[in-house]
């Protein structure tokens, strides 16, 4: 008889703590082998196939395209051992795959048994035996006396109990919500499997708790005029909520400053030109920034740095890993150059291309979107001229590049057309004061108005 196998959404990396499935590689009745990608999921880093540890038959799936998954919470059960016919039914096995998921309770999760899940191989044992947990029900108070009219009773919201025993969370991230609005899990009811918590049952469980508190003061207020409830809402979730916590935090913990500067480009486009009518490959404008910035952070290396607040210490980081900003359909991302530092214009040019390739398509890795000290963002591709970037936490500072244009300028006493460009800089304050920030900028400029400045130290 066929062994039913359950594959767990594994341990992504990169502190990752769920995935939202976005379409399933197999069906109920297909054949997978060992190591064979099973669903495609999407993660706050990036889009990414999960393979499974076991070859069978697939009997059964948890989850349709769209639902978000903790980790540790099942994906499908796997026959293995069996040799049933390959049809668009479940084999024989398929009868003993349970029917419901069965999510690990929140002491499974804090123990070793669910922490280490890996993308293949696996080699954790599956879950222990469990009790079934008892639910107490709640003493019934006495009959309240009742209430004056001016004062109405607000019910209890229908989807908060008071469970004893321990709270079935997985994630980090619903534990530190729940922890910094106040909010006790035991008084919250699961709607994930097995009564599991998730995001969305600690923030319904939180507006309830507002509207509650606000409701007597609206009782005695003039009732407002009605308005338009209707619109659409959109899930802050994968890529584009970890943009927006990102770039929250940067707001709340960064006290940033931002200076800019116009200058003429000419020069650089016309030495681009020139690299570009020698032959070989094409050096676009972005790698020779690029150039520029990692030149000009070796100089200037407060601004390749990050902040240890535990410590109170400002770290100075030895090589840059360059991050900029790529539009996709699917919202900002930002690639990393690692240790751009070290490479020339034609391997900037080439990573830059492949980084851009793989945000398009979705197929970036967690560490192609981890680890940079700075980050260069070409806002000029929209046709805009300035902006104050937002630091990309934790880094220190994020130059900002807008297009380059024919304007008037005065080039050797004369006014002539020439090609223009504004540079801006958005600095932490902490690690630098604004002689550091000047000086950075400006040398960039010098660089762009005259890239023979950067012959000296080559």
């Amino acid at each position: 008889m066929a062994q039913v196998l359950e594959f767990k959404l594994p341990d992504l990396g990169e502190g990752l703590t769920e995935a939202e499935i976005v379409r399933w590689l197999v069906d109920v009745g297909d054949v997978v082998t060992i190591d064979q990608p099973v669903v495609e999921v999407e993660t706050a880093k990036a889009m990414v196939e999960v393979p499974c540890p076991y070859g069978g038959v697939v009997t059964a799936r948890f989850g349709e395209e769209g639902t978000e998954l903790p980790v540790g919470a099942p994906l499908l059960t796997v026959a293995v051992g069996g040799s049933p016919e390959r049809t668009g039914a479940p084999g024989p096995a398929a009868a003993e795959a349970p029917q419901a998921p069965k999510a690990p309770k929140a002491s499974d999760a804090e123990s070793s048994e669910y922490s280490g899940n890996v993308l293949v191989g696996y080699g954790t044992s599956g879950p222990a035996a469990r009790r079934r947990r008892v639910r107490r029900e709640p003493p019934v108070a006495a009959a309240p006396a009742p209430a004056p009219a001016a004062a109405p009773v607000i019910p209890a919201p229908a989807q908060v109990v008071a469970p004893q025993g321990p709270v079935a969370v997985i994630s980090p991230l619903v534990r530190k919500l729940a922890r910094d609005r106040g909010l006790d899990l035991r008084e919250v009811r699961g709607s994930g499997p097995d009564g599991l918590i998730l995001r969305v049952d600690v923030e319904t469980a939180l507006a309830v708790r507002d509207r509650a508190a606000a409701a007597p003061a609206a009782a005695s207020a003039p009732a407002p005029v009605a308005v338009a409830s209707a619109g659409e809402r959109v899930p802050l979730r994968g890529v584009r909520g970890a943009v927006a916590d990102k770039l929250s935090r940067s707001r709340t913990e960064i006290p940033d400053a931002t200076c800019w500067v116009d200058a003429d480009a000419t020069e650089l486009m016309a030495a681009r030109a020139a690299m570009n009518a020698a032959g070989g490959p094409k050096i676009s404008v972005l790698a020779l920034l690029a150039r520029i910035c990692t030149h000009a952070l070796s100089r200037f290396p407060e601004l390749n740095s990050t902040v240890d607040t535990v410590a109170r210490e400002i770290v100075r980081l030895p090589s840059v890993h360059l991050g900029f900003a790529a539009q996709t359909e699917r919202g900002l991302v930002v690639p990393v150059v690692k240790d751009a530092g070290g490479r020339t214009a034609e391997s900037l040019t080439a990573e830059f291309a492949r980084l851009t390739e793989a945000a398009r398509a979705g197929s970036l890795t967690p560490a192609d979107l981890t680890g940079g000290t700075f980050t260069l963002n070409n806002y000029g591709v929209f046709g805009v001229d300035g902006s104050t970037p937002i630091i990309n936490h934790p880094e220190a500072a994020m130059l900002g590049v807008g297009r380059i244009v024919p304007k008037p300028w005065v080039h050797q006493g004369e006014l002539a057309v020439r090609q223009v460009v504004q540079l801006s800089l958005t600095f932490d304050h902490r690690v630098c004061d604004g002689g550091t920030a000047g000086g950075f900028l400006r040398y960039v400029a010098d660089c762009v108005e005259n890239p023979a400045v950067l012959l000296r130290t080559l």
